[in-house]
């Protein structure tokens, strides 16, 4: 398996992702199992979001966790079903990016909320 690089793209991170399930993880988890394992890890997200920049309070639990690492466990497995259901995460992107900015192209420079 090849060794992690600094700035990789999106499709070389699917790449070495494939490589990691093919190296260690034996087979792909089934979408429906990956999806499960995707809410749970936003879930997981959201909780350290909550904590850090909301009210509650961290528990012990909480402290082992860091938000980089749970935004790292959400792409690995959003790489995983990218991969398995043979789409492109650089084309996927770049899709949205066209899509938002044509759509809102004015719309939030004239959102007085935001001024």
């Amino acid at each position: 398996m090849e060794k992690l690089e600094n700035n990789l793209t999106l499709n070389e991170a699917q790449k070495q992702v494939d490589d990691w399930i093919k190296s260690y993880g034996v087979r792909y988890f089934s979408e429906l199992t990956n999806l499960a394992i995707l809410m749970e890890e936003v879930g997981e997200l959201s909780r350290l979001m909550s904590r850090t920049y909301g009210e509650q309070s961290f528990k012990t639990s909480d402290k082992i966790n860091s938000i980089p690492k749970e935004m790292g466990d959400i792409l690995f497995v959003l790489i995983c079903m990218a991969n398995q259901m043979g789409i492109s995460l650089e084309d996927a992107l770049q899709q949205t990016i066209k899509k938002n900015t044509e759509r809102d192209k004015d719309r939030h420079n004239q959102n007085e909320k935001l001024k």
